[in-house]
């Protein structure tokens, strides 16, 4: 398997075939690239030849289990993420996991959106997915604080979650330029093929984020019907 497009890869190592192919089609269907392998053993070369951005690793697979998987995979390349999913979900296994190296531990019966939140996450955190801008940034009259994730304005103090400094972040980098529903879902949300998704999301979250920072006097996030919105610094 070659790396020959911008989908971020995922090897999914898991012995049952309906678990299996379920999770690659989810996987697909989100706009990843993903690979499914039975056996441990086999897993573990295709782990150490083909250079995945994520690795899901089921516990008990024929051949070498997950732990030593996961070892092996970790002793051999330190920085691969890796999710281990599994139904022995006891405390001594999850710490047996993250022992062996695991970065996230999910254990089955698991929600699909939950181990998507699982799979974007740890892509965002190996550096795979944007990252929420860290220095201080104007936003109009505000001064945007990421790191203790609050707003300021004189002597109104808001406070943020990290997708609206996510949001804040982008419309900043794009000022002048409408940014489409699209956009923001990939850029923000981390989903891959946001092409594909009808949801109402994104207009109530720019709706929540308006009104916090919004004033009388400015209308710093503009809707461009049809399009998406558009951010314009206020000028003094």
């Amino acid at each position: 398997m070659s790396n020959i497009s911008d989908k971020r890869t995922i090897l999914v190592v898991e012995d049952e075939e309906a678990i299996r192919r379920g999770l690659c089609d989810v996987l697909a269907y989100q706009g990843y690239a993903p690979n499914g392998i039975e056996t441990g053993d086999e897993g573990l070369r295709e782990a150490l030849s083909n250079g995945y951005d994520l690795v899901i690793l089921d516990l008990m697979l024929p051949g070498m289990s997950g732990f030593d998987v996961c070892s092996a995979v970790r002793a051999k390349l330190p920085a691969q993420p890796i999710l281990m999913l599994t139904a022995r979900g006891s405390e001594e296994d999850i710490l047996e996991g993250f022992q062996r190296g695991a970065d996230d531990y999910v254990t089955k019966p698991f929600s699909v959106s939950e181990l998507l939140a699982r799979v974007q996450a740890l892509l965002r955190r190996s550096g795979k997915l944007p990252r929420v801008e860290r220095e201080p940034f104007a936003f109009g009259r505000w001064t945007i604080d990421p790191a203790g994730q609050r707003a300021h304005c004189g002597e109104q103090t808001v406070d943020l979650s990290p997708k609206e400094l996510a949001i804040l972040a982008l419309f900043v980098r794009e000022e002048g330029r409408i940014v489409n529903r699209r956009m923001l879902l990939r850029e923000v949300w981390g989903f891959a093929n946001p092409e594909r998704i009808e949801t109402r999301t994104v207009d109530m979250q720019i709706g929540k984020l308006r009104r916090k920072i919004e004033q009388a006097a400015d209308s710093l996030i503009e809707t461009v019907r049809g399009s998406g919105y558009r951010y314009t610094a206020v000028r003094s």
